[in-house]
Formats: structure tokens, sequence, C-alpha cells
């Protein structure tokens, strides 16, 4: 048994020796190859800094090449024109996957239409305000919900496009001008005759019911200053008459809806001013992916790589050769 344990840790001495001398050769070839790599650049350091600068200008056109920008357009609709601009905005997208640049710039009106690579519409979700404009919406949502995910709810086409604001956005290869493409777009959606007749109809109503409001709230204020005579005998009747018929308070209250009725409808003319009505618009936000940000970083290591490739195949090509042909 002892004359075994010599040997056993003589072994073991040969195995760390062996193990020791592979990781040192290791070492020293990843030296030998960095230290070569310094040298090779050193003897083409000119076509290494070619290839570089080369490499930095291919990387820097092609980010600005593959850089997208994109707009926005937050529109109201009027008149019952909520599927007219849905389906129109479809209708140009189409046109735009065809190709069809001869209905983009004579029917719509783009000036640059190569450059739109894409349009959409969809709705600003104000669920909030939405429930505010009328009890339906409250009802018709609280309904809706009992069924189903709230989330879900207020993204369906049923309830979306019952939306006060909707944004229209799209993208471009290149930096537009307002001129080139917002007021064609929006100019284009404004050019329906059906709705301008509508446009017409809506407007006179609303301007009779703010003139009818008004004179509304001008015979309550007659009455009301009936309470304000100097006469307390008067007064005093009137305040009692009122009192037990209980209509004091639902003519103030009447006014108070009246007012506020009057500030939606004055605001309502000014929307009513077009079929589409642009309430904002942003242009030539600057878009690029992460990828193409670094292209100008990594397309220099690529052909200096190509090129290192090129001179290692030349050199063992010519090192078979003259081992082959001697």
């Amino acid at each position: 048994m002892n004359s075994e344990s010599p040997n056993h840790s003589d072994n073991q001495e040969i195995d760390l020796a062996q193990v020791s001398k592979k990781i040192m050769g290791f070492f020293e070839r990843i030296l030998t190859n960095i230290f070569g790599l310094i040298f090779f650049i050193k003897k083409n350091k000119l076509i290494v800094a070619l290839l570089v600068v080369f490499g930095f200008l291919i990387g820097l056109y092609l980010e600005k090449s593959a850089t997208k920008y994109e707009h926005e357009i937050m529109v109201k609709p009027n008149f019952g024109s909520v599927d007219y601009l849905y389906s129109k905005i479809n209708l140009i997208d189409s046109k735009i996957k065809e190709g069809d640049t001869l209905f983009l710039k004579n029917i719509v009106g783009i000036h640059k239409p190569k450059e739109l690579t894409g349009i959409k519409v969809e709705p600003v979700i104000d669920i909030y305000q939405f429930i505010q404009e009328t009890p339906d919406n409250f009802e018709m949502v609280k309904l809706m919900s009992e069924d189903g995910d709230i989330k879900k709810i207020v993204k369906e086409n049923i309830t979306s496009k019952n939306y006060k604001f909707h944004l229209i956005s799209f993208s471009t290869s290149k930096k537009m001008k307002q001129e080139d493409i917002i007021a064609p777009i929006l100019k284009f959606l404004n050019e329906s005759e059906y709705y301008k007749k509508m446009k017409e109809i809506y407007t006179k109503n609303m301007k009779r019911r703010i003139i009818e409001n008004d004179s509304l709230v001008a015979q309550i204020n007659e009455i009301l200053n009936t309470f304000s005579t100097k006469d307390n005998s008067k007064k005093q009747a009137s305040l009692v008459y009122f009192n037990e018929n209980t209509q004091l308070n639902d003519i103030i209250q009447t006014k108070q809806k009246l007012i506020d009725e009057q500030g939606y409808n004055r605001t309502e003319v000014v929307n009513y001013q077009e079929i589409i009505k642009r309430r904002d618009a942003t242009l030539n936000m600057e878009k690029t992916t992460a990828f193409n940000s670094l292209l100008k970083i990594l397309l220099p290591f690529v052909f200096i790589g190509i090129f290192l490739f090129i001179k290692m195949f030349i050199k063992q090509y010519n090192k078979q050769k003259a081992k082959l042909m001697g």
C-alpha cells in the first residue's frame, strides 16, 4: 500500500505540470495573436485608417437613410363623420402600400408622395370626458363593463369611434413642411359634398339654438329681477308664491344649465368651421433604431475584419501552394 503512494503523488504532480503548461501556452498564444494584430495594423496603418473612415461614413449614410420622421395631427370629426374619417385615411394608406403616387399627388395633393411610408388614425382615448358628455354614454359603458374587461371595452370600435378627438399619425423618410403634407391631407378630408351640406345644417341649427337660449336666459333674468323690486310687499308676495310652488329653484337651475350649454354651443360653432377640424399638429419627430445608430461604429470593425480574413487567406494559400508545389 505504501509503495503505491509515491507513484500516485508523482502522477498528480505530472498532471498539474501539464495543466499549468497548457494554461501558460494558452495565454502565450493570446499574447502572440494580440501583438501580431498590433504589428499587422501598424504595418497596414494606411489601409486600416481608410477602412475606419470608409466604414464610419457608410454607417452614417445608412443611419440617415434608415431614419424615419413621425408626424401627428389631432382632429375632431364633426357632423357624425368619424367613419368617413377612418375610411379616407384607410384609402390613403392603401394607396401608399400600392405605390400609387399619382393618386397621392393629384387627388390628395401631397407634394412629395414618395416620401410617405404609412398613415393611420386611432382614437384619443378619454373615457372620463366620454362619460361626462351624456348620461347615455355612462350607462353604455356601465352596461358593457358588466360583461367584459373595461380596458378592452374602452378600445373597442363601438366605444372608441365615439371619442371626441382622433389622432392621425404618419411617417416619412425625410423631413416635411406643413404645406407639403398636413395641409393637403386636411383639405382632402374636408372635400365631401355630403358633409359640407351637413355642416351648413348643423351650423344653422347651432346658431339658432344659441339665439333661442339667449332669449330664454333674458326671460329668466326678467323673472328674477322681479325679486329685486324696491316694493318689499310685492317682493314678499312673490317669494311666497314661488316658495309654495317650488319654482324659484327650478328657474335658477334652468338658467345655469342654459349658461353651461351656451358655452358648449359657442365652442362647437368654432369646431363646425370644418368637417374634420384640426386641433393640433406635430411634425418631424425623428425616429431611428438602436442598431442603425450603432452602424457607424460597427462597420469599421466589420471592414477591418474582412481585410484581416483576406490577408490570412492569401497567406495560407501561398503557404499551402509552396508546400504542394515544392
